[in-house]
């Protein structure tokens, strides 16, 4: 196929891409940093992977319309808690800044992000 966007493997890895934020390239356009994938030995898509600043907001934003679409601030203390454990289960709190940015999307403290995040780490035994 001429043009990389139509080979079948990019509309088979289309819903992978949406799911991480990354987005299909021209091989000609593709950076060093873009993943070539190949089909049968011949690269066939350039993959553009998200910065992970931009992960964390996606995260957040899954969240959301996890919980129908309600304003992350709105949960209540267990729907919070659960945010926090789906977050940390998803490794949002390995990217710079994360325990500051996901308290700030839930409208609580720093504090009750890690308390939620010991809570977890005891088996939801703690407050």
């Amino acid at each position: 196929m001429s043009n990389a966007l139509e080979h079948p493997l990019a509309a088979a890895i289309e819903p992978l891409l949406e799911a991480v934020g990354a987005s299909r390239v021209e091989l000609t356009e593709a950076r060093p940093d873009d993943v070539v994938l190949e089909w049968e030995g011949v690269p066939a898509v350039a993959v553009r992977l998200p910065h992970l600043s931009s992960a964390l907001d996606r995260l957040l934003a899954d969240m959301t319309r996890q919980f129908d679409g309600r304003p992350l601030t709105e949960l209540d203390r267990g729907e919070k808690q659960r945010v926090v454990a789906l977050l940390e289960e998803r490794g949002a709190f390995t990217v710079r800044h994360g325990v500051e940015t996901v308290a700030s999307a839930l409208g609580v403290s720093r504090f009750t992000v890690y308390n939620y995040l010991n809570r977890q780490q005891d088996g939801g035994k703690a407050g």
